[in-house]
């Protein structure tokens, strides 16, 4: 444990040194769903997903920009008014490519730490955070727009690696989230 703190106090004392860096809040929209084995009566979930961002400009083409977002997610079930909703504090760790010089290609590792989770019929609500696994690793991947005065505009998918089922073993089931989002960079 004290070897990786230390690697990351590295690399962040060097990034400090070369890179340019900006700092930022962003918010957006997710269009959730949950993937996998016995699936098939589910719908998307619309939520909501709030931030802090860090860009660290290595050169003019390319930048890391980690993150820690709060993320509304689960899935609604077809002809039914059953929902699965739980909230995540995810952090992903975005290498930016930028072919021009306000568009990015983004790619990335993302890990998401479970904050709640209940099923929500409309008229009672029962937590299930016990029924998830309490870490979700998945990969990011998307473009983002950023305007000179910085203001941006990001289009990502999140791709669910790791299975988030815990009370089954038969079954595997993962997340699988679009994002829209829009933010600002102060400096």
């Amino acid at each position: 444990m004290k070897r990786t703190g230390l690697i990351i106090a590295i690399l962040v004392f060097t990034l400090n040194m070369n890179a340019q860096i900006s700092f930022g809040a962003k918010t957006g929209l997710n269009i959730s769903n949950i993937t996998g084995d016995a699936t098939d009566g589910n719908e998307v979930k619309v939520g909501l997903a709030i931030g802090a961002v860090a860009e660290f400009k290595l050169s003019e083409s390319f930048a890391i920009q980690p993150e820690i977002i709060y993320s509304s997610q689960g899935s609604d079930t077809k002809n039914s008014n059953v929902k699965l909703k739980m909230n995540y504090l995810n952090v992903p760790l975005m290498a930016k490519y930028y072919p021009t010089e306000n568009l990015s290609l983004q790619l990335g590792p993302q890990v998401g730490f479970l904050v709640s989770a209940k099923v929500d019929n409309g008229k009672t609500s029962v937590k299930v955070d016990d029924n998830l696994k309490t870490i979700d690793l998945g990969l990011s991947f998307g473009v983002g727009y950023k305007l000179d005065f910085g203001l941006f505009f990001d289009a990502r998918y999140n791709l669910g690696l790791s299975d988030i089922n815990d009370y089954n073993t038969i079954n595997e089931n993962y997340n699988a989230v679009i994002n829209f989002s829009v933010g600002y960079f102060f400096n």
